[in-house]
């Protein structure tokens, strides 16, 4: 998929075999579907303080949504997206820490060479 895309719809499942799937269904009617190797639950010890995260990064976004839609003056209107674009940051920076101190010992543990790749591959995503 290409990061321009925009998903506006995902759907998750996942089998006894820990494989998830996931279909992104994209703004164009396009149905991507791929899936997921997963040989370790997801339990991370900052899902809460993720998702919290996320909510508050949300909130904001609906606020600057309102700052446009009353004809707020651009300049605070940009301020407040950096914001928002460093709050999201740093829950990816979170997730990837969490990732790493879990699934990848994990897998280095096991052997498992496909989530060091999978692993290589989000970075290269979360970095651009």
């Amino acid at each position: 998929m290409n990061t321009n895309e925009t998903t506006i719809n995902e759907l998750d499942t996942e089998n006894t075999n820990n494989v998830s799937e996931h279909t992104h269904i994209l703004e164009d009617g396009t149905v991507v579907t791929h899936t997921h190797d997963h040989s370790h639950p997801h339990h991370h010890e900052n899902t809460k303080a993720v998702l919290n995260r996320m909510s508050r990064a949300i909130g904001h976004m609906e606020s600057i949504k309102r700052m446009v839609e009353d004809g707020r003056d651009c300049s605070e209107v940009l301020i407040q997206i950096a914001a928002v674009r460093s709050a999201i940051n740093n829950i990816g920076k979170i997730i990837l820490e969490d990732h790493i101190n879990h699934c990848i010992v994990d897998a280095v543990e096991t052997g498992d060479k496909k989530a060091l790749e999978d692993l290589n591959e989000a970075i290269e995503k979360f970095v651009k």
